[in-house]
């Protein structure tokens, strides 16, 4: 995505950086550490490339398409650089740590490489760029990175993500993460805590947890998983009102964690839980820790014990060997638990992961006709659960007005921002971005509910 950002003050003439930031949410708090970084030196900040005399492209490298994506963002900016218009090109994030002489032989335009722990070297890398030097800049992949400049949020305002750990342990046959981000390492509490408090200081009102895996938060430096000690000490701080929480191993969810989440009224009855399939043979294959019927326990123990949970979660189909039986028997798993968010992502072979040299690769064809199956089916589900909405009171957080009519764009307690769904809300009253509003909703479109104020 293209970041748009508020002028900073200019300290001493310095020039202009656009910077690009691809991939998932953790790749953006990185994204908005260097822009922190950046701001305290007092560079000016562009969205138009034409103006620029410094680009900066965070990538991500997580499946073939944002491959893709990243190395057409930097051909392009690229191009720039060939004309002339651009005095420093420099790459950063998950690609350049894999493909980092790669992306300098190939792209002789590029000045400077950072790697996926090397981001807040940000400042080094802008100085050796400019004075003509070439820099690969690789830290120890197990490293963790601690910047004491305030990030800069590019989110609105209302809503931040809290990265509260890094790398993954977890080595699923289809993923390179542990070879481009390390091991898995928890931010110390201490730290999580000071910059959720900068963060309710600069008027963020909803924290959403996120790293490779939350659940397992804690294990490696004191022994033991502490989500629910460190949801806990958030739920504390003054201005925070939502807390959500985002990529859940659900063979990691403890009785502590579910019962802090039913006793904290800040936190958010909203679950992300990335099963990836649902047949055990295939969850073997994928080197998953579950089964099929443990899914099911799980999942069934949430519901009883928080009603109203939202759970979200994410498929993969078309892994090596998936036969049409086990395409179907995900489908009627997928019918049978009715996620009230679902997303879909077809297998995506990653060279030096263990999938990608198996036997019986699935073609490309099946894959997209077994997504397209999966999705229809949760369209089903979805519209249907937002048809039981209308009628209930929620609480919503206000994103924006829709132009040009008495009307405006939030989020319910069940919606992460840009996966999940909207509610519009019509009102002649005046209200601002990170507002919340009592809705009640009168009306359902698709995954968005419409509502008024109560």
């Amino acid at each position: 995505m293209r970041l748009e950002y508020l002028p900073f003050k200019n300290l001493g003439g310095f020039m202009k950086i656009l910077f690009i930031s691809l991939g998932c949410d953790k790749n953006l708090v990185d994204t908005e550490v260097m822009l922190g970084l950046l701001a305290s030196r007092g560079y000016q900040m562009t969205d138009d490339e034409t103006e620029a005399d410094i680009i900066v492209i965070n990538t991500c490298c997580f499946i073939h398409d944002a491959k893709e994506e990243s190395i057409q963002n930097i051909l392009d900016m690229a191009e720039y650089k060939k004309e002339g218009n651009l005095k420093a090109l420099i790459v950063t994030g998950c690609l350049a740590e894999r493909y980092r002489q790669e992306i300098l032989d190939e792209i002789p335009e590029v000045d400077a490489v950072l790697g996926t722990t090397a981001y807040d070297k940000i400042l080094d890398a802008v100085d050796e760029a400019l004075a003509g030097h070439h820099v690969v800049t690789m830290e120890d992949i197990n490293a963790l990175p601690d910047v004491t400049q305030n990030r800069l949020v590019t989110t609105g305002g209302h809503y931040a993500y809290l990265k509260i750990a890094e790398g993954c342990d977890k080595h699923c046959t289809y993923c390179i993460i542990p070879k481009i981000r390390g091991n898995f390492r928890s931010v110390p509490m201490e730290r999580l805590i000071k910059e959720a408090e900068y963060l309710a200081g600069q008027g963020v009102k909803e924290l959403i947890l996120v790293a490779q895996e939350t659940t397992l938060y804690g294990k490696d430096l004191y022994g033991e998983k502490r989500l629910h000690l460190l949801l806990k000490e958030l739920c504390r701080i003054s201005g925070i009102q939502w807390i959500r929480i985002l990529y859940c191993y659900p063979e990691e969810i403890t009785d502590e964690l579910i019962q802090v989440m039913k006793e904290e009224k800040k936190i958010c009855h909203y679950l992300d839980l990335p099963i990836q399939h649902a047949s055990d043979d295939i969850l073997k294959r994928m080197g998953r820790r579950t089964s099929k019927q443990e899914l099911k326990d799980i999942i069934g123990r949430l519901r009883r014990e928080i009603p109203d949970i939202c759970l979200r979660t994410t498929l993969i189909t078309g892994f090596p060997g998936e036969t049409q039986e086990q395409h179907d028997e995900l489908l009627d798993f997928v019918d049978e638990m009715e996620f009230d968010r679902l997303g879909v992502f077809t297998y995506s072979p990653e060279e030096d992961t263990p999938a990608a040299s198996m036997p019986d690769q699935i073609d490309e064809e099946v894959k997209q006709e077994r997504q397209a199956d999966l999705m229809e089916l949760q369209q089903e589900i979805a519209f249907d659960n937002a048809q039981n909405m209308v009628g209930r009171e929620v609480l919503v957080m206000i994103e924006g007005k829709v132009a040009d009519e008495n009307a405006y764009v939030g989020r319910t307690y069940r919606d992460a921002p840009n996966v999940d769904g909207l509610i519009f809300v019509n009102t002649d009253e005046v209200l601002v971005s990170g507002d919340f509003a009592k809705v009640k909703v009168t009306g359902a479109v698709d995954y968005d509910l419409i509502g008024g104020l109560v």
